[in-house]
């Protein structure tokens, strides 16, 4: 192995055990600590989930590409890997749009925040998440198959992303390029315009909040989820949302780099 590939190597290594590491820590102290039994951290604990289980599916194999040098995939692997990858995508999604209602109820109502945002409703929108992002995937991934493969089948970005395995195809790609732009603002854009209309209420709230150190407490229970937000959402419209003809495979590795290891 030669000096460089070991710095990548050890690199993607680091990355992906401090991930993996802190999200398990972030799920057992959620678990244990009683002061983070709240709707927030809950919701904070399947985002983890949804992280490991993104780092997972695409670190592993780059590894194991410098590592080894083995730069190949099965088409069986490939599917899968966007499969997973696909699904900790979709979910993380929803799972910020229900954390930015949790904390719309928490500033604008206050009062009636415990009430509505009980125990049993934490755990249907969390099913009812998990429920979507599996079948969303699913039909993702049944349109990708159906599309025939006649070679070379070489993938220019560093895992199997929906975009590079479709433009490998000697198929008819429109009927799969119209579903997934019909997926793309089911599962981004619509949930994305949620946030931003919850966070336009949260804002109106604050501001009537007469003292500053009201203001300042309020903003800051909202200031990390909205950081995630803004990175997250930013990099899955510039890929899947925009425009990307023309966008070079330097910049595009890089955004798919970003939103697989944005947390």
């Amino acid at each position: 192995m030669g000096k460089f590939n070991l710095l990548v190597f050890s690199l993607i290594l680091i990355i992906y055990c401090v991930t993996i590491c802190g999200n398990l820590l972030i799920i057992t102290l959620v678990s244990y600590s009683k002061t983070l039994h709240s709707p927030m951290y809950f919701f904070l604990t399947q985002l983890s989930v949804a992280d490991i289980l993104l780092i997972t599916d695409i670190a592993p194999n780059m590894l194991n590409i410098v590592l080894h040098g083995q730069t190949s995939i099965s088409f069986p692997g490939c599917i899968t890997q966007l499969y997973f990858f696909a699904l900790s995508e979709t979910s993380e999604c929803f799972l910020l749009t229900v954390m930015s209602y949790d904390r719309y109820l928490a500033i604008c109502y206050p009062l009636h925040y415990v009430s509505i945002m009980n125990q049993v409703l934490c755990i249907a929108f969390v099913f009812v998440v998990w429920l979507l992002s599996g079948s969303v995937t699913s039909f993702i991934i049944h349109g990708v198959c159906s599309l025939d493969f006649c070679g070379p089948n070489t993938i220019d970005q560093f895992f199997c992303d929906f975009y590079p395995v479709v433009e490998l195809s000697c198929s008819d790609t429109y009927i799969v390029h119209m579903e997934s732009t019909l997926l793309c603002t089911a599962v981004i854009v619509l949930p994305f315009l949620l946030i931003v209309l919850s966070y336009i209420y949260i804002a109106l709230t604050i501001l009537k909040i007469s003292s500053t150190s009201g203001r300042l407490k309020s903003f800051s229970t909202c200031s990390s989820h909205l950081t995630v937000v803004s990175i997250f959402y930013g990099t899955l419209i510039s890929m899947y949302v925009l425009p990307n003809e023309g966008q070079s495979q330097i910049i595009s590795k890089i955004m798919g780099f970003l939103y697989t290891a944005y947390l």
